[in-house]
């Protein structure tokens, strides 16, 4: 299975490409798309589009996995990383994947353990699940393949209670 795994923002959009294959994770691509703080904001968007529909065409993911929002208490901030993830939703949808997403706790869960770990812990086991030399950067680029890899335990485990009838 193929999985792309979001990270979702308007200034940085994370993504990450993984394969999965038993309990395996192959690394496939990784990196980070951006927008300049000068662009209008229907630019920006384009260009998150675009450069994601050029991702997902390039690597043909079957499944994509995206971080929900973590509200804050910038209301105009949180409308404006709404807005580039469902640029983002709509680039996976056009590419017809199977889209899941993962609050921010299932992620942490699924990578660490425990769903208040810190930004570190979860950067420090993506790159021991993914054998990587380094933490990937900038951390929105880490958070996309957590949510890959989160969404490649849990896909597991959903198809296997669906083999047994569950």
């Amino acid at each position: 299975m193929r999985i792309l795994g979001i990270d979702p923002g308007y200034a940085i959009l994370g993504y990450g490409i993984l394969d999965k294959i038993g309990n395996r994770f192959s690394v496939v691509d990784y990196g980070s798309i951006l927008t300049d703080a000068d662009m209008e904001m229907p630019e920006r968007l384009r260009i998150l589009y675009d450069e994601l529909r050029a991702i997902i065409e390039k690597y043909q993911p079957e499944e994509a996995a995206i971080e929900e929002l973590f509200f804050n208490n910038n209301a105009k901030t949180a409308i404006l990383v709404g807005e580039a993830r469902g640029v983002a939703v709509l680039a996976c949808a056009h590419g017809n994947l199977k889209i899941s997403e993962y609050t921010p706790l299932q992620i942490k869960q699924a990578l660490v353990g425990y769903g208040r770990a810190d930004k570190k812990q979860v950067q420090a086991m993506v790159k021991a699940i993914l054998n990587l030399e380094k933490v990937p950067k900038p951390d929105d680029t880490a958070d996309a393949l957590a949510a890959a890899i989160c969404h490649g335990h849990s896909a597991g485990s959903s198809r296997l209670r669906q083999l047994m009838g569950k």
